[in-house]
């Protein structure tokens, strides 16, 4: 009987100390807990930080991938309206040179006695598409060749085609009005008359 109730007590003893020392378990896991937190949460922070810097360097990268595509194309931009600023006003003038050009052909068909009355007209008309052709050579206006060459439609506006036995096909026999270029951008094409080659009839 002593035994029964010696036992019973060892048992309660030791189940009293599992119980205490179970608390004392979860505090130190608690603690350890507690302890490796912060370290983890550095961790991530430091995880955050990267991937937000690196955002922030791969958007600074195109934003100045953008700017320096903008500096080119305003560059550009300004660079060609220097260029064919005065386009138009040169096309006007083209007109103003086929005039003189025609006026100083004709004289050719004009007798000796009028040629003599209109010598000073003539001259003065000479002089004047001189300095225009020194204007357009000045902004970079340039003469197209046409006769003798392969028709390009990029440059050459056939107004005809005829049959030669001296030109190859698709050559240009003739001009009815010359054509220009400013730089390297289209003025006005050459109006021409193309060869259809040998033994070809309209």
């Amino acid at each position: 009987m002593s035994n029964t109730h010696s036992t019973r007590k060892k048992t309660e003893k030791s189940s009293s100390d599992a119980d205490t020392l179970k608390p004392l378990a979860d505090e130190k896991s608690l603690e350890i807990e507690a302890v490796s937190d912060p370290v983890k949460e550095l961790e991530n922070r430091c995880e955050t930080a990267e991937q937000e810097s690196r955002q922030h360097y791969e958007r600074l990268l195109r934003v100045s991938a953008d700017f320096e595509n903008f500096k080119k194309r305003s560059f550009r931009e300004a660079d060609d309206f220097r260029k064919y600023a005065n386009e138009l006003l040169l096309l006007e003038l083209l007109t103003v040179v086929d005039n003189l050009e025609r006026a100083i052909q004709s004289t050719g068909q004009s007798t000796s006695s009028e040629n003599n009355a209109a010598g000073c007209v003539i001259e003065g008309v000479e002089m004047t598409l001189k300095a225009l052709l020194k204007i357009f050579d000045k902004f970079s206006v340039k003469l197209i060749e046409a006769v003798g060459k392969p028709f390009d439609p990029n440059f050459h506006q056939a107004m005809m085609q005829e049959a030669s036995d001296l030109h190859p096909e698709n050559t240009i026999i003739r001009e009815f009005q010359k054509g220009y270029l400013l730089h390297d951008r289209l003025l006005r094409p050459s109006m021409v008359v193309v060869s259809k080659g040998p033994g070809k009839t309209e």
